[in-house]
């Protein structure tokens, strides 16, 4: 096929016109992005939730890519202390509503808002907990569908994951399982064992590795990156010190945050690197995540 000089000039103004932060989506050959949970302390559009503060933080920190985190879309958690039972109880029950019932038009419309800002929705974070009616398994894949997203991550524990198996058959969609640090209770996803018995239970089930939390388990990242690459379908990156240690800024804890990306950068193994801003930071959640962005790209030059 052949092009005129004018359709050559086109293409190039049209990929010039694209802002930067459409085109920081891969550095060193390595797809990088945010977990938006990093932008937690956000506040939401007056009486909405938080889509545009989260796409505006994204592209003030030239991402374009995330996993988005679930509360940022439900209604918000009814906030203070001292609330009752019976008041804890109707607010669950509220959510567990408005999550089966809520149109799929109002996911869409989430996902239009990315699309426009020239962002994708990669991972909907949706934590199948132990009080999840299978109703609100169910509706969890079908949201994750109309928000655009290819996956769903959850922090969950092998109880609960085993009742997901048939709901994520039936959708034939990935979830990826999400670790922390506990190793004291076998059931919760924490050991290279644990991970192993949820990939043991459906070929649909990967894991969405968090390498600080790995290591502060004492764990290795890069030797179970290396070994189960096939496996993972994202990373959150992060630092943490080791024995439970706390999370620190980056390059200051004992997580191999420039190592685990080298590797990935060498490999070209499909896995995604999203920063997850979890240490306490001085500066807000968009300045301290672009801190974490600089680090990335760094580490991948």
């Amino acid at each position: 096929m052949t092009i005129t000089r004018r359709q050559f000039g086109a293409l190039t103004l049209g990929t010039l016109a694209l802002p930067a932060f459409a085109r920081a989506q891969t550095v060193g050959g390595v797809r990088i992005g945010t977990q938006t949970y990093s932008f937690r302390e956000l506040p939401r559009t007056p009486g909405g939730d938080a889509t545009a503060p989260i796409i505006e933080a994204m592209k003030a920190c030239g991402l374009s890519d995330c996993e988005l985190w679930s509360p940022q879309i439900e209604p918000a958690a009814p906030g203070g202390r001292g609330r009752s039972a019976d008041e804890i109880r109707q607010a669950r029950e509220a959510l567990r509503t408005w999550r089966v019932s809520t149109p799929l038009q109002h996911f869409d419309a989430i996902k239009q808002a990315f699309v426009k800002a020239g962002m994708t929705i990669y991972a909907f974070n949706y934590s199948f907990g132990n009080d999840f009616t299978d109703d609100e398994i169910d509706r969890g894949f079908i949201i994750a569908r109309a928000l655009g997203a290819e996956i769903i991550t959850a922090s969950t524990n092998l109880t609960v994951a085993r009742r997901v198996v048939p709901f994520a058959e039936r959708h034939r969609m990935i979830m990826a399982v999400h670790n922390h640090s506990n190793t004291s209770d076998p059931n919760e996803f924490a050991t290279p064992e644990s991970f192993a018995a949820a990939l043991a239970m459906s070929k649909y089930f990967k894991i969405n590795l968090d390498i600080g939390h790995f290591a502060a388990a004492n764990y290795d990242p890069v030797a179970y990156l290396r070994e189960h690459h096939a496996d993972i379908t994202n990373l959150h990156i992060k630092d943490r010190k080791r024995n439970q240690g706390d999370n620190t800024p980056w390059g200051t804890g004992d997580t191999p945050i420039r190592e685990v990306l080298g590797l990935l950068k060498r490999e070209r193994w499909p896995i995604r690197a999203f920063v997850e801003y979890e240490y306490r930071g001085d500066a807000g959640a968009v300045e301290e995540v672009k801190k974490c962005t600089a680090f990335m790209k760094a580490a991948l030059a």
